[in-house]
């Protein structure tokens, strides 16, 4: 079982799971910490939800890594794994973040095993770099707050972001930010959900995927 066997499956699921939703966006490979990491996919509307996936072709070698930066910026964490891996996965990742296992098949099957957590512990600064250096600025401008940093690096607009907002609301801020954004620079084109044109995955639905589904993501997805 391969990466892209389970991606397929999963970017399906999630785009069924929000199809008419025009306060969602899906992206594939999102950078995070100023693109330190990437991860698989992200669900951005009320709450930030990323998705990370390993294969059992894949290696964990780079997982303690990636769960630490990950930890730093999404409100919500899943990893779906294949079944080579589950338990040195469940060892590795924080006891909040949700548990989907892989389980090979035509097409692969995904079963909850633990629900995401709210993050105990984000980190405002890591939140704050999720933008570009002209989207962290806009935002200060729009509040009066860019005197003496507008032609300064982006670590000190960030830093005025963070010092600005309440870590709710530069949540929201960022959020909102990414969802207005225009011109990725790289990866798969973000999509709405309900746009399945944009989605890697081919119909793949079977029932098991389905039932997965339902408790897919927290219902609390709005402002």
């Amino acid at each position: 079982m391969r990466d892209i066997d389970v991606r397929t499956v999963l970017a399906a699921e999630v785009a069924r799971r929000y199809k008419g939703d025009a306060d969602t966006l899906i992206i594939h490979e999102l950078g995070v910490c100023s693109g330190d990491a990437r991860i698989d996919l992200a669900v951005v509307n009320g709450k930030l939800h990323g998705y990370e996936i390993k294969s059992d072709a894949d290696t964990l070698k780079r997982l303690p890594a990636q769960a630490e930066v990950y930890s730093a910026v999404f409100d919500l964490v899943t990893i779906v794994v294949g079944e080579h891996h589950l338990d040195t996965v469940r060892a590795i990742v924080p006891e909040w973040w949700g548990i989907v296992k892989a389980a090979s098949g035509n097409p692969v099957t995904l079963s909850e095993l633990r629900a995401p957590k709210p993050n105990p512990s984000p980190n405002p600064m890591a939140i704050a770099r999720l933008l570009w250096r002209a989207e962290a600025l806009s935002l200060l401008r729009e509040a009066s707050l860019d005197c003496g940093v507008k032609s300064k690096p982006r670590e000190a607009i960030y830093g005025r972001l963070v010092e600005s907002f309440p870590l709710g609301e530069l949540r929201r801020l960022v959020r909102c930010q990414l969802r207005a954004r225009e011109g990725w620079r790289s990866g798969p084109t973000p999509f709405r959900c309900g746009d399945l044109s944009r989605c890697s995955a081919k119909s793949q639905h079977s029932p098991a995927n389905r039932r997965w589904l339902l408790s897919l993501v927290s219902p609390d997805r709005h402002h």
